[in-house]
């Protein structure tokens, strides 16, 4: 069972503005702090890539407050495809699901056929895609070759005022990040 939104209607609806405006935020989740925008957003995506010195190619996961928020993904795939994502969701499970129809823009996707997606349980998570209406990008929140941020004084550390927002909210229990599995293969990543 999903713990509720602890979020206030304010703090969700700053949050909110934020992304809707093109911005760059830093969010608990189930293991460590995340950087998220809007994925649609190039500019946003671009954001992130810089403050992580990230390279666009090695791509972002998407992560979602429901499986209808990545049906646009699942109903492409064949129908076992869709029930092993299925059944690993919501979760700290991170799936690898192929792009067929490449509706993710490659500055998301980077140099992959697939596309990395996690449907969350995390009540801060789920809350912010719910009212966003759609997948966020979802990336540890740290500049590359550092340790993932496991906390608020962390993420400040690290990015300071490059950040338009820092969403509060409590980590979940996971003490390592999402597991990552292939669904074509089977074959787990991480």
């Amino acid at each position: 069972m999903t713990a509720p939104n602890p979020l206030s209607d304010w703090q969700l609806q700053c949050a909110y503005r934020t992304l809707a405006g093109g911005g760059v935020i830093a969010y608990p989740t189930e293991a460590v702090w995340g950087l998220g925008c809007d994925p649609w957003d190039e500019e946003a995506v671009e954001r992130i890539l810089e403050l992580k010195r990230r390279p666009m190619d090695k791509g972002m996961i998407l992560v979602a407050a429901s499986v209808q928020q990545v049906r646009f993904l699942l109903d492409a795939l064949p129908p076992e495809m869709q029930r092993k994502a299925e059944q690993h969701w919501p979760g700290p499970v991170t799936c690898l699901l192929p792009d067929v129809h490449e509706q993710v823009p490659e500055w998301v996707r980077g140099r992959h056929s697939t596309i990395a997606v996690r449907v969350s349980d995390h009540p801060v998570v789920r809350a912010l895609c719910e009212k966003a209406g759609r997948p966020l990008v979802s990336t540890s929140c740290n500049p590359a070759g550092r340790q993932p941020a496991w906390y608020s004084w962390q993420v400040r550390r690290y990015f300071g005022d490059q950040l338009d927002r820092i969403v509060p909210g409590a980590l979940g229990g996971n003490r390592q990040p999402s597991r990552i599995i292939d669904i074509v293969s089977g074959q787990q990543l991480r």
